[in-house]
């Protein structure tokens, strides 16, 4: 009987194990139904449709790499934009967390080659693998516009981008934060065969919708394509010419406020040889100014800086404000 008794203590005894090892799987498995671990790409879709939800935004399409985009005009569908080209892109910012915004498309231009929007040093918000392709694979064409959601992995990944910090975010992306943009590709330039873009076209809107904005009725457009007015007409005799030494005082700014750069002390002004000016102020001074001219000059990127990146970016229009104080044959 005692015998018997010890192997119905053991049965139980293994049965009870049993039910306890049969319950903790079941609860490891439900654990792990619930448990969500997403893969970075899972992270960046969840985190897309989230952000477009909640703001609103409709009708994207959704390419095999995780961008979302919609093309708002094709473009020149006649030519198709090849690594090797040298464009021009205007573009907003915005990080879709909504800490880093970057709207001021006065500012944000890029004037280089396709392919090298990103493996290059540029600003904060253009350095991005997935906005490359974007304008290569999926804009495709010069002249187009679209809107497009860059993936966190194709953009600044876990890292981010940019200074600053959680609370001082002005000049920084954060880690994992996928970007939304708004592309116009302005135009491109070919070396073979050779192809003017269509930048003056857009130069030219862009000064007129400036003129309009800021109420400048007395601004008149010269043939060559830049804009003038003169304030105060000079008295001189002495011609300007290739050969000729101005001494003025004078402010070069973005249309949107930004100065670039100045000389307006009392004095005898700062002296320039002509040719070594940008085009837009040599063509205006020789053809409208002499000694005593004050004069506004607005200027097409072509007349301007063109491409080159100074501290004025790619391809911008420039204000002038000048006034001539001598002329030296």
């Amino acid at each position: 009987m005692k015998a018997d008794g010890n192997m119905k203590q053991n049965i139980q005894m293994k049965q009870t194990t049993f039910t306890l090892l049969l319950f903790a799987i079941i609860a490891l498995v439900s654990c792990r139904k619930d448990k969500y671990d997403p893969t970075i790409k899972q992270f960046d879709e969840d985190q897309i449709k989230s952000y477009m939800s909640a703001n609103g935004i409709s009708g994207m399409q959704r390419d095999t790499s995780g961008i979302y985009y919609k093309i708002i005009d094709q473009g020149l569908t006649g030519s198709v934009i090849q690594y090797s080209d040298t464009i021009s892109m205007v573009f907003t910012v915005r990080s879709i967390d909504g800490k880093y915004v970057s709207s001021d498309t006065i500012a944000n231009h890029y004037g280089g080659v396709a392919g090298h929007i990103y493996g290059t040093t540029l600003p904060l918000g253009l350095n991005v693998p997935g906005l490359q392709t974007a304008v290569h694979d999926i804009l495709q064409h010069p002249g187009g516009i679209m809107r497009v959601i860059v993936p966190s992995h194709l953009a600044y990944g876990v890292s981010g981008a940019g200074s600053g910090s959680s609370t001082v975010t002005s000049n920084r992306i954060a880690g994992n934060q996928s970007i939304d943009y708004y592309i116009h590709i302005i135009g491109n330039r070919r070396a073979d065969p050779p192809r003017l873009s269509d930048q003056d076209a857009y130069d030219q809107l862009v000064i007129k919708n400036y003129i309009g904005t800021n109420g400048l009725t007395t601004m008149k457009q010269d043939p060559d394509g830049y804009w003038y007015s003169i304030s105060i007409p000079g008295t001189g005799t002495v011609p300007i010419t290739d050969n000729t030494t101005v001494s003025v005082t004078y402010t070069t700014q973005l249309f949107n406020g930004t100065i670039a750069d100045q000389y307006n002390v009392d004095g005898p002004g700062r002296s320039f040889d002509i040719p070594d000016l940008i085009q837009g102020v040599q063509r205006s001074l020789k053809k409208y100014a002499t000694t005593g001219t004050l004069m506004t000059v607005l200027i097409p990127s072509r007349f301007a800086y063109g491409n080159i990146t100074t501290s004025i970016p790619a391809n911008s229009c420039i204000r002038y404000d000048v006034r001539v104080l001598a002329v030296a044959p």
